[in-house]
């Protein structure tokens, strides 16, 4: 085979090796920056054509023009590796490099095509000659060494600067396709022609790595075992020798002298201190380097035993976190509370809080939506999540602005979630570790292992902090309560001084006003309809006269200055005689008022008082109980009980009317209450729903209490349709008999008024 053909092969070959670095490249797009990888390509297709366009140019050109060529190709391929440098440092400015580039070939294309007019021969000293045709190659050599510079202190910088140990390690890989493009170019440029230029797969190998390997090994780890192996293999050799030495010394001269057993007993001496030397060795390695040195099972054991029995939640941030700094030497750690809420429109949200001590910093709250990237891998996975993983994974770029913002505020590394019960209850966050080192996969099933031990604690933590907002809550509230009551308080005082104000002041110009049109009204000589509107005016007069009592006589209850004139009282007598008032009113409505109270005992109370208690209680069964309605009116004796040592009487108003609303059976006792919409009611006496001053059933418990009773209403409910009536019972105690005093009854009264009646 000649050596023309054999070239030919071998550069063929050596362009078929960028194949698997382009179906690599492409096929670990997704772990990726799309732009580095196709760079990546591009640089591996472009050399894989050179390689071929040198096999088809053997025996057919220039080999002088062909290194020309590739000059002009390395520099192509060096703008190519610091474009994607760029892009993968995510650097705005790398389309700069490409505008570089351009300036360059755009001087490259005025050298070749002479358009500057310049001679053949552009310097001599007689010894050197500078040619025109040589210019072009300089220019690019002199474009390349400025961009090797620049890139090489570009990279430096950029693995200095960078904050993550992981992407740190990573960015170091970028070394390899530098150092491999440096040694292929300087060679090419000294005139060192190695055919196919196979450096230049390295570099295609070491840009198609880094760019599509999101997790790479740690040059820093391997380094440090590669010493530990040569310094434990050093050791043992020098010991080895040493020892034979030092035996040779001592029994050389024996002629029983063996040197296989004197190397037997080195060797044995070796196994014996095999696993002490090596250890040292990488004891002593692993502080030069500055690498991690923990125990993880006594830092797990003394986390758990530590963690075990706190409840204060800022406490136990304080303790987890401060032991796990210390153990793994780590510059910053947080813990976060996760409350899971459901909102209105159904989505379901995980706010993140910081458990920390009242003097330090607070930080935001953030709110994690279930669906969302971050919240999804850690309830399904389970696992810590890394801050390198949040910035560089394309999975991670559907985050939203905001979750992204706040982990990187802060400038945390790792993330671990504690799960209780399958509940995502709690994080915990680290920052870097002192060392600079990069979390290993030990330091995460650490980690991992201290969020377990977490979950318990924080569990019962979280409990007794419930408890205690809860607890703070409710003395809040309890507080605010109570400033409400003190200004309900003052307005319900403000409203009483008014009402006993307003009740003393109008009530002399009412009496006056009704004893004029009084007298007009007796006069002979008025026309008639000029009595007919003094009549008008006489009536309402007398209505708010007996507002004007009711409000005089609340106000004396507010001032608790009621006091009952007492004397015997027949509560069926005094009902009748009530009643009697209301039969107009009930004929017109054809409405039965019926009246059933046997014979009961007298009461000692104010009859002027009861008589008004009994004219409220039926104004309201009339007034509030439709046409062909009922309204029934019973007693009876009650003996002696705990709460009536001398027994008692019990009146009854019952009615057939809209009835009473069970939420509302003590607010109707309260003053101004009105049943519905205000303004929809009628202020007439007898109307149905008619509506008064709100002031009737206030009285009427006003004056109950007064007497030492009790009032209160029984209803199944409010229905303006089918109408279920309502119950007032009234129960009045029996004073205690003096000595040979003989308690008195009265007649029993059973009377029927209304429809039938009539009929």
């Amino acid at each position: 085979m000649s050596t023309s053909l054999a070239q030919v092969i071998i550069l063929l070959f050596f362009g078929v090796l960028y194949l698997p670095i382009v179906f690599f490249a492409i096929q670990r797009r997704e772990e990726s920056q799309g732009g580095a990888t196709w760079l990546v390509v591009l640089y591996a297709l472009l050399a894989m054509v050179i390689n071929i366009a040198e096999a088809v140019w053997q025996d057919r050109g220039d080999a002088l023009l062909f290194q020309e060529l590739q000059t002009y190709v390395s520099f192509t391929l060096i703008v190519i590796l610091m474009v994607t440098i760029q892009i993968f440092l995510k650097r705005e400015l790398w389309w700069a490099w490409v505008g570089y580039f351009g300036v360059w070939a755009l001087g490259l294309a005025l050298v070749l095509t002479n358009a500057l007019g310049l001679p053949d021969v552009l310097w001599t000293n007689g010894e050197l000659i500078l040619y025109r045709s040589r210019l072009g190659p300089a220019w690019i050599i002199l474009g390349w060494i400025i961009l090797s510079i620049v890139m090489i202190i570009n990279l430096f910088n950029a693995q200095r600067q960078s904050r993550q140990p992981l992407l740190r390690s990573r960015v170091g890989y970028w070394w390899i396709p530098i150092i491999f493009t440096l040694a292929n170019d300087i060679l090419l440029f000294s005139n060192v022609l190695i055919i196919g230029q196979p450096l230049r797969i390295f570099v295609a190998m070491g840009m198609a790595y880094v760019v599509g390997t999101h997790y790479v090994p740690d040059l820093k780890n391997i380094t440090r075992r590669a010493v530990i192996y040569i310094a434990s293999t050093i050791a043992i050799v020098g010991f080895y020798i040493a020892g034979f030495l030092l035996i040779e010394a001592l029994f050389g001269g024996n002629q029983n002298f063996n040197p296989l057993l004197a190397g037997a007993i080195v060797a044995l001496l070796i196994a014996l201190i095999f696993s002490p030397l090596t250890e040292l060795v990488s004891r002593a390695v692993t502080k030069w380097m500055k690498g991690d040195q923990y125990d993880a099972s006594l830092t797990i054991h003394q986390y758990s035993e530590s963690i075990s029995n706190i409840l204060d939640m800022d406490r136990l941030a304080s303790i987890a976190i401060g032991i796990m700094l210390e153990a793994m030497q780590i510059e910053r750690g947080f813990l976060f509370l996760v409350d899971a809420e459901r909102q209105a429109d159904g989505r379901k949200i995980y706010k993140l809080r910081s458990a920390r001590s009242p003097e330090e910093r607070q930080i935001v709250v953030v709110e994690l939506e279930e669906d969302g990237v971050i919240a999804s891998y850690f309830i399904h996975e389970q696992k810590p999540l890394l801050q390198y993983d949040l910035d560089l994974l394309p999975a991670y770029r559907a985050a939203s602005p905001i979750e992204r913002n706040w982990f990187n505020e802060l400038r945390s590394e790792v993330y671990i979630p504690i799960f209780a019960k399958k509940q995502w209850i709690g994080l915990l966050a680290f920052g870097s570790k002192l060392s600079g080192n990069r979390y290993t996969r030990e330091d995460l099933s650490v980690l991992g292992a201290h969020a377990n031990q977490t979950a318990v604690a924080l569990e019962n933590a979280r409990l007794v902090d419930n408890l205690m907002r809860l607890n703070q809550e409710l003395r809040q509230a309890r507080r605010t309560l109570e400033k409400n009551n003190q200004e309900l308080q003052r307005i319900d005082q403000a409203k009483s001084d008014f009402i006993s104000i307003a009740s003393h002041e109008l009530r002399t110009p009412l009496t006056v006003i009704k004893g004029y049109t009084e007298m007009m009204m007796d006069d002979p000589k008025l026309e008639k309809n000029l009595k007919t509107m003094m009549k008008g005016i006489y009536d309402g007069t007398i209505r708010l006269h007996e507002v004007m009592d009711s409000m005089f006589d609340i106000a004396q209850i507010d001032a608790r200055s009621l006091k009952p004139h007492l004397q015997p009282v027949d509560l069926g007598q005094l009902v009748h005689q009530v009643c009697l008032d209301y039969a107009k009113t009930v004929k017109e409505r054809e409405q039965i008022l019926t009246i059933n109270v046997p014979s009961i005992p007298l009461v000692k109370a104010d009859p002027h008082l009861l008589e008004k208690l009994f004219h409220h209680l039926i104004r309201n069964a009339v007034k509030f109980t439709p046409n062909n309605g009922w309204v029934t009116i019973s007693g009876k004796h009650i003996p002696a009980i705990i709460n009536l040592p001398n027994g008692g009487v019990e009146v009854i108003v019952s009615d057939t009317g809209i009835g009473v609303d069970p939420n509302l059976r003590e607010v109707i006792f309260s003053k101004f209450y009105q049943p519905g919409e205000l303004g929809k009611h009628s202020t007439s006496k007898s109307r149905f729903k008619g509506s008064g001053a709100g002031l009737g059933l206030a009285l009427s418990k006003g004056i109950v209490e007064a007497h030492g009773g009790r009032i209160w209403v029984e209803s199944p409910g409010y229905d303006e349709v089918n109408f279920p009536g309502s119950q007032f019972h009234i129960i009045l105690p029996l004073t205690k008999l003096e000595e040979g005093e003989v308690q008195r009854a009265s007649e029993p009264v059973k009377i029927e008024i209304g429809k039938v009646e009539a009929g």
